[in-house]
């Protein structure tokens, strides 16, 4: 397995590392698509319906008070709605058609207060509902985010970073609106239905059976269409994810684009993916469209049976007008509960797949707890020892292999080797984002396994090539090293890293906010953000991976001399392709293929002409008729 990157931070103190070679993130579309059932897009299958919603439920019983006061709220508004037909009955047999208008008025102002306080009792429990669905969210996305804290970083380089991300946003959304919206509407229609259905058996059970004969074949329409318009959507959110990612890569590779004149290639993928988008969102809306003036049909259907048969049987006096205008009003009331709940079938599944979502991550094993009697670092020296060390990211392909070395307190420990050869691993098995298979890690003598891991990372500092800065101010950022830092602690670490004079001439100085990643500064202004970072921390061991790529020679001066004043005294390890950077080390392991496979100084590797000697050859030419005995470091740089 190819070598890892560690942290994009200057101090292992604080966030978790970085994988710099993650997966790209997928990007895909959020709630809101659609309508009625179909809100968010086909409905994904729960792998586990029961242990998933009783999960839920853990988390909603915590205000279990507040939803007995919402369902009481429902009860009562449910009630209401049944009973506001029945004054249409009242008001037709007894007063209009008597022609008797005195007491019509005693029936409409109850009317009006009944539908005043029906909609009162909705506002309600949909505001009581939204608060607990939010408190419930609230819940669960610190648990999420907290639980993001306590993964191993290999959870981090084995997910798409934007699929976790999804996880925290996107899906918890689904979870809050499905929360909000379905388990009132749920309880509401099966107690208006159960209402309704007594009802109109006790105006006329004749009626009821009609009704009861147009539910089968809505059912059955319902169930057909939705099959048909689950899949479009599906295509729908398929093809705006793809849309999604399209553009996200052609705005971060805007440079590349423009430099190989790719501009009229972008915008032909674009329009064959937003054509595909486009063809799937009208048929999803077409289908899903239908939904509504079919269900009209049937109603109104149903509204002729029931008059024409009412009518007959008013004719008979089997029934009196009132009731027919009041039934009318039920079978109404009675199909609008059918057609909520089998709306929230596909809404629940999508609510219940994604709780699956959340959970599985929460479901993740955290890094593994210190020890009992895991002890603290105290007046830390800095030796470090690697004992026939083996590592594997995968099972049976061993990434380091017998690996032993050790380094003194204060001295310099350079590796070098080809890409994926295992340099990084080292690191990352020093600072125990990954454990070993085999061996041991000795700092001061004492197993990692047997340091407490905020001892221990406290203890490490680390500047990347790639240094990852927050969306804060400079001085917040370089304060990331020590939080408890002062603002002139602080400025005295960025003077000592040469950054202070770049920081002044900023618009606001030391509190000018950085964009996204500090992309506004340049590489090495990053790189001096991050030693001053470190620098803070005051850090016993340091770890500088490929800390002077990629930036100019004068800059890599100003780094390189802050280097060397941070690594001062310290237990450094150093990570380089340019050999020109790591000439003065104490000790240079040249590592190939997770093999220790050299070891000693500049000038004793050179002399053996292996392995380092051809690295070094290929990036200095020897000059012609040098001979080979003579000093290298006067000829080649040194």
């Amino acid at each position: 397995m190819p070598d890892k990157n560690a942290a994009n931070t200057s101090s292992t103190q604080g966030r978790g590392l970085e994988n710099q070679n993650r997966p790209a993130a997928p990007f895909g579309p959020g709630p809101g698509f659609g309508r009625g059932p179909f809100r968010f897009g086909a409905a994904a299958k729960p792998k586990d319906l029961k242990g998933t919603i009783k999960r839920l439920w853990a988390y909603l019983s915590k205000y279990k008070l507040s939803i007995i006061i919402v369902f009481a709220m429902v009860i009562v508004n449910s009630i209401l709605s049944v009973i506001s037909p029945l004054f249409i009955k009242k008001a037709i047999d007894d007063y209009i058609v008597p022609k008797n208008f005195k007491g019509l008025i005693s029936v409409i102002i109850a009317m009006v207060v009944v539908y005043i306080l029906n909609s009162l009792f909705s506002y309600l429990q949909g505001y009581a509902m939204m608060k607990i669905s939010q408190r419930m969210i609230f819940d669960m996305r610190n648990d999420l985010f907290s639980k993001l804290q306590t993964l191993p970083l290999k959870v981090f380089d084995t997910r798409a970073h934007g699929d976790l991300m999804s996880r925290l946003t996107n899906d918890i959304d689904v979870i809050s609106n499905t929360v909000n919206a379905s388990l009132v509407q749920i309880f509401s229609s099966v107690i208006t239905l159960v209402g309704t259905a007594i009802v109109m058996i006790f105006l006329s059970p004749i009626l009821t059976l009609l009704t009861l004969l147009i539910i089968p074949i809505m059912m059955l329409l319902t169930s057909a269409i939705a099959k048909r318009t689950a899949a479009y959507f599906l295509q729908q959110q398929t093809a705006l994810g793809r849309l999604n990612g399209l553009i996200e890569e052609d705005i971060t590779g805007q440079k590349v684009i423009k430099v190989f004149t790719r501009e009229q290639k972008e915008i032909e993928k674009f329009i064959s993916t937003n054509e595909e988008l486009r063809k799937s969102s009208i048929m999803a809306q077409i289908f899903a469209g239908v939904m509504g003036p079919l269900m009209n049909v049937l109603n109104n259907l149903t509204f002729a049976m029931i008059a024409v048969a009412g009518g007959y049987l008013a004719l008979k006096r089997v029934i009196t007008i009132g009731a027919i205008a009041s039934f009318i009003q039920y079978s109404r009331q009675f199909t609008r509960p059918i057609n909520e709940l089998a709306n929230q079938f596909n809404q629940i599944q999508s609510a219940v797949a994604s709780a699956e979502r959340v959970f599985e991550i929460m479901d993740e094993l955290p890094e593994k707890e210190d020890v009992q009697d895991a002890i603290e670092l105290k007046d830390i020296r800095g030796e470090v020892e690697f004992k026939n060390v083996w590592f594997s990211y995968k099972e049976g392909e061993p990434v380091l292999k017998d690996v032993s070395f050790h380094a003194k307190p204060g001295q310099t420990i350079a590796l070098v080797g080809p890409t994926g050869a295992g340099k990084t691993t080292i690191v990352n098995l020093l600072t125990r984002f990954y454990d070993i298979d085999r061996g041991q890690i000795l700092v001061d003598g004492v197993d990692i396994r047997n340091i407490k891991r905020s001892s221990l990372r406290s203890n490490l500092g680390i500047v990347l090539q790639d240094t990852y800065l927050f969306s804060e101010p400079v001085i917040e950022n370089i304060r990331y090293g020590r939080l408890s830092a002062t603002d002139e602690e602080v400025k005295n670490a960025a003077r000592f890293a040469n950054a202070d004079r770049f920081i002044r001439h900023l618009t606001h100085g030391y509190d000018t906010v950085l964009s996204d990643g500090g992309s506004d500064l340049s590489q090495g202004q990053r790189q001096l953000l991050a030693i001053a970072r470190a620098i803070l921390s005051n850090p016993a061991i340091l770890i500088l991976d490929e800390a002077t790529s990629n930036i100019d020679t004068r800059t890599e001066r100003l780094v390189q001399d802050a280097m060397l004043k941070l690594m001062q005294g310290r237990t450094s390890f150093v990570i380089a392709h340019r050999l020109s950077t790591i000439k003065n080390a104490d000790v240079i392991l040249v590592i190939n293929d997770g093999r220790i496979i050299e070891r000693g100084t500049h000038k004793e590797l050179l002399k053996q002409k292996g392995f380092y000697y051809n690295l070094y050859m290929s990036q200095f030419a020897i000059p012609e008729g040098m001979d080979e005995d003579e000093d290298y470091e006067a000829e080649l740089g040194g």
